[in-house]
């Protein structure tokens, strides 16, 4: 008898603690009491003691390391590629379009990267779109003092909904797990996807109105024609170190010359001056004089990106291999000298290693999760909880679960281990794998802001944003914008 208590108990303890590890990590980070790397590191690390399984957590660890180093790699020349794409100018057309439509106005430039997330997802990859929106979006932002988790987090948003495209992860995890065709479970669920990314958009227009009112609007053109002979800096009224983000009504521009008060603008690359960094001002991305630009070799870059990203797609080599193909031979055609191929990559290796040490670190989380089996019994927790009544509307209950579940667990965790017992349970109540299948790809939106998702921290790392100022953001958004396809899915009945 008591070891069949034991039995029963143990499972509910490994479920409560693995509960308690997420919602510990989460409040931590949110509260900014530890720096993500090592909340995803030390918290995991406890927890196992406190299971009592101490002595197996090197072996979780390499598990999680083993399962995520692909990731990593990827991300890693990923980051090396696009960073000498954006090098040698093969991003400032698309910027300087950017500018040209948003006119410094916060609403059309909050927009504009929902738009362009959306647009840079079509090749199915979170990380790459995170690169290029945050590359061609965040001189913007910085220069107008907006506020960058609103990018993040609508950047976030708008690649989730396009997240659940047949190559992108979810939907083939979907259809592999209940052996389905993927094309019917997805081109059902366009007209509600739509609507999501609908959403996203307009939520986009409320945000940058919001940023509007709190900045004002600018007329960007004279600073786009003047670029090449001044510097501009944007200046609140009363300006001081910070006094964009007060909240001033009105924004103005000021003009310095070489050693103007307050610019550090002018300085030489890399020192600085009373502005900090040269790196960190405003459109650097944008210097037309800029020794790295290869304009001779544009439509070699466009090429070879476009090639990319259709290998990719296509699937012709892991992703991995093909990142690390493209970056050798983008630095090799490029920069043809050593010397000019390791300041580049010295350049860029910030950006890697807070990555791929954020990735390596966020193996310790799921290596533990996994290991100790808190992940399962969570799972089959929030599956055994629900009432028999329920079973009708099993469709309505998987879009539900979507939510918490694909936030705290990976893709592959909850699409091969969580579904396919939900699928059944449904089954049993006449509702058919297909629209299970369409109901658990609602979660996706506020998916791609997990902890457990390595290319957020891409996002969040490139954009200069908090882990938990972003989660603090974007989770509330993100979860409308679930609820908002859900309930189209159910009114199209395709749910």
């Amino acid at each position: 008898m008591g070891c069949s208590r034991a039995n029963v108990r143990y499972p509910l303890m490994l479920t409560i603690l693995g509960f308690a590890m997420i919602a510990t990590f989460l409040v931590l980070i949110m509260m900014k009491k530890m720096s993500p790397i090592a909340a995803l590191v030390l918290i995991p690390a406890l927890f196992c003691v406190f299971v009592g399984k101490g002595a197996h957590l090197g072996d979780y660890v390499i598990d999680g390391v083993t399962s995520l180093a692909p990731t990593a790699a990827m991300l890693m020349f990923a980051i090396v590629y696009f960073g000498v794409m954006i090098d040698v100018g093969l991003f400032d057309p698309i910027v300087r379009g950017i500018l040209k439509f948003c006119k410094a106005d916060p609403m059309r430039i909050v927009v504009g990267t929902a738009v362009l997330a959306a647009i840079v997802s079509l090749d199915g990859d979170g990380s790459t779109t995170f690169m290029i929106t945050v590359s061609a979006m965040y001189p913007l932002y910085k220069r107008l003092k907006m506020s960058l988790v609103v990018m993040t987090g609508v950047a976030a948003m708008a690649n989730g909904v396009m997240n659940t495209l047949p190559w992108g992860g979810p939907t083939a995890r979907a259809a592999t797990a209940l052996k389905l065709d993927a094309s019917d479970i997805f081109v059902p669920m366009i007209p509600a996807l739509l609507v999501g990314l609908l959403f996203v958009f307009v939520l986009s227009y409320v945000l940058g109105v919001r940023e509007r009112r709190r900045l004002g609007v600018l007329t960007l053109d004279e600073v786009l024609e003047e670029e090449k002979e001044t510097e501009t800096v944007l200046v609140g009224a009363g300006a001081g170190a910070g006094a964009g983000a007060s909240g001033d009504d009105t924004v103005s521009l000021r003009k310095t010359g070489p050693g103007g008060a307050g610019s550090g603008t002018d300085a030489p690359e890399g020192t600085g001056g009373a502005g900090g960094p040269a790196e960190d001002d405003g459109f650097q991305g944008l210097d037309p004089d800029r020794s790295t630009l290869r304009p001779k070799l544009y439509w070699f870059n466009a090429l070879l990106t476009v090639g990319l990203l259709t290998a990719m797609i296509l699937e012709l080599l892991p992703i991995p291999v093909l990142f690390l193909l493209g970056a050798a031979l983008a630095l090799s055609v490029n920069f043809p000298h050593i010397p000019d191929q390791k300041a580049r990559i010295a350049a860029h290796a910030d950006n890697v290693l807070n990555v791929s040490g954020m990735v390596f670190a966020a193996a310790v989380f799921t290596g533990v999760l996994q290991g100790t089996g808190m992940v399962d019994h969570m799972a089959k927790w929030m599956v055994d909880v629900i009432p028999g009544s329920m079973g009708p509307h099993m469709a309505l209950v998987t879009g539900l679960l979507s939510l918490p579940l694909t936030y705290f667990m990976s893709n592959d965790g909850f699409y091969f281990g969580v579904l396919p017992v939900l699928a059944e349970a449904g089954a049993a109540h006449g509702v058919s794998p297909l629209q299970m299948a369409r109901a658990s790809l609602v979660g996706q939106p506020l998916h791609m802001s997990s902890p457990l998702v390595p290319a957020v921290y891409v996002l969040v790392g490139m954009a200069k944003v908090e882990f938990g100022d972003h989660t603090r953001f974007v989770v509330k958004w993100a979860a409308l914008t679930c609820l908002v396809i859900l309930a189209a899915g159910m009114l199209f009945g395709i749910i």
